[in-house]
């Protein structure tokens, strides 16, 4: 699964720039800030080098600056055995924060829960009432749902087709959320979901929310699945996974 750096640096990592700013860097890190780079942090480097990690251009880049302070090398750095020196320092220094950033902003966006508040594991997808993909990764996902092992949390948008928002609108509007979104997805091509006509200010602003997270994220289309891999790195899925991808996004049975 890839890591979802070409995301998750677009996403600003505030602590870590506000930190970086109050540094005083050597004059060349100080032209390559100039030109539009985040430098979030500082790191060992062999053969008198010192490293640097930054943001550019929505990735993670690595930073050396030689001996004398006068110049600056940007790319990847290896050794002799061919193992990338820069992988980890920007792992730790640029997306590990940004992928925690990402997480904590789903956690606060609009979800309808789907299972076990206290499963083991919490899979968050951008879910929307006509979307096919969505429908299928929800009857992928009830073994690990009905034993409480998962909880999917559904952030609703409304992109498909013309209805969509207001489908949406009308999940969220729910007396009870979860009973509704369990009819129907239950439902499948059957679903009784009817869209509200007139979507309420606040269920509104939910929707937009969770549309800005949405584009934020570049995503285009549902359902786009994030969850936490073994090793805590976060992953995402683009449509429903095939069979042998389940085990990753929602772990043993």
């Amino acid at each position: 699964m890839p890591r979802l750096r070409h995301l998750l640096t677009l996403l600003p990592l505030t602590l870590a720039a506000t930190l970086a700013q109050a540094e005083d860097w050597p004059a060349p890190i100080k032209q390559i800030e100039a030109k539009g780079a985040k430098i979030l942090g500082k790191f060992d480097a062999p053969s008198g080098l010192t490293g640097y990690a930054a943001q550019y251009q929505n990735r993670g880049m690595a930073l050396y600056l030689t001996a004398d302070g006068k110049s600056v090398l940007a790319g990847n750095l290896y050794d002799a055995q061919g193992n990338d020196l820069s992988s980890a320092p920007l792992e730790k220094l640029v997306y590990a924060p940004m992928a925690k950033e990402v997480w904590a902003k789903m956690e606060k966006s609009s979800w309808i829960q789907d299972g076990d508040t206290n499963a083991p594991r919490t899979v968050y997808l951008f879910s929307d009432p006509n979307c096919p993909y969505c429908n299928m990764f929800w009857e992928q996902a009830r073994p690990w749902v009905k034993a409480g092992k998962v909880q999917l949390r559904h952030i609703m948008v409304g992109i498909i087709r013309e209805d969509s928002p207001g489908k949406s609108a009308a999940l969220l509007a729910s007396q009870d959320p979860q009973k509704a979104l369990q009819e129907h997805e239950a439902a499948g091509k059957g679903s009784k979901l009817q869209a509200l006509d007139k979507i309420p200010a606040n269920i509104e602003a939910k929707l937009d929310a969770n549309m800005k997270l949405m584009e934020e994220l570049e995503l285009s289309a549902t359902p786009a699945i994030f969850y936490l891999d073994d090793k805590g790195g976060l992953q995402q899925q683009q449509g429903a996974p095939s069979p042998d991808k389940l085990g990753k996004i929602l772990g043993s049975k």
